[in-house]
């Protein structure tokens, strides 16, 4: 699974176990009206780090989770309220800065409140040494493995060095950051106009030729080239100077 892929998936289970967890609970959490206490904030602190407790333990993800509850407006004044129900606001999710929505759904006033919450979720990282200038390839000495936390952006954390080795920096990046997908993006094998060898595979045989690259050339996605003939083909780069066509 894609470092993309299963950040992504901790996020949806998560939040799928969150929901369950404190919907169970929803009837005790306190709504005596009047001001929104300590004690109504630390509840909710409790049944998050009940819920994430037992998403880790559903899950084989290496994440180290923390969750940590901000606090309602001190001015609200709520009704009292017996049934409040969590919800998860369209278009959030529980990971990274992030809120939570309660609402009554019996009692005096039907009102709804939204509640601030940041998840962490520290796991295996690679982190730069030192900075790296936009367009510079990054080399295996120029990250040191080290731990991050994942939900900070939403970018996802490249955890597999073979997905940073080689590929260049998108932007000017800082020593202590880990790599993630966004500041990174394929290096250029060559330059338009560049010779390069083109390869047509089949059953049994290989011919090879010589050609011009119409288009630069990005390792694993598709280039145009000009066969000796005068033909356009179209292929995928292999490697500095190496372009396979499909047969």
């Amino acid at each position: 699974m894609s470092s993309k892929r299963f950040a992504l998936s901790m996020a949806s289970a998560l939040t799928l176990t969150l929901v369950l967890s404190m919907a169970a609970q929803a009837q005790q959490l306190p709504a005596d009206g009047g001001e929104v206490g300590a004690a109504f904030v630390a509840s909710t602190q409790h049944w998050l780090d009940d819920a994430v407790a037992k998403a880790q333990m559903a899950s084989a993800a290496p994440l180290r989770m923390e969750v940590s509850v901000g606090s309602l407006d001190a001015r609200l004044r709520l009704a009292p309220c017996t049934r409040v129900e969590p919800y998860i606001p369209v278009g959030l999710r529980l990971w990274g800065r992030t809120r939570l929505g309660l609402r009554c759904a019996d009692g005096g006033g039907r009102w709804n409140v939204f509640l601030p919450v940041t998840v962490k979720a520290f796991g295996p990282a690679w982190v730069l040494r030192d900075n790296v200038l936009t367009g510079a390839v990054l080399a295996p000495g120029d990250a040191i493995e080290g731990e991050a936390d994942w939900a900070a952006e939403n970018s996802p954390v490249m955890a597999d060095p073979a997905q940073w080795i080689g590929q260049t920096a998108s932007r000017a990046l800082l020593a202590g950051q880990p790599v993630r997908q966004s500041m990174i993006k394929p290096s250029q094998a060559f330059a338009a106009g560049s010779q390069v060898r083109v390869v047509a595979q089949g059953v049994g045989f290989e011919i090879s030729s010589d050609a011009q690259a119409i288009t630069p050339g990005v390792v694993g996605q598709q280039v145009r080239v000009r066969m000796e003939n005068g033909r356009i083909a179209t292929g995928v780069v292999q490697d500095v100077r190496t372009v396979k066509l499909s047969m």
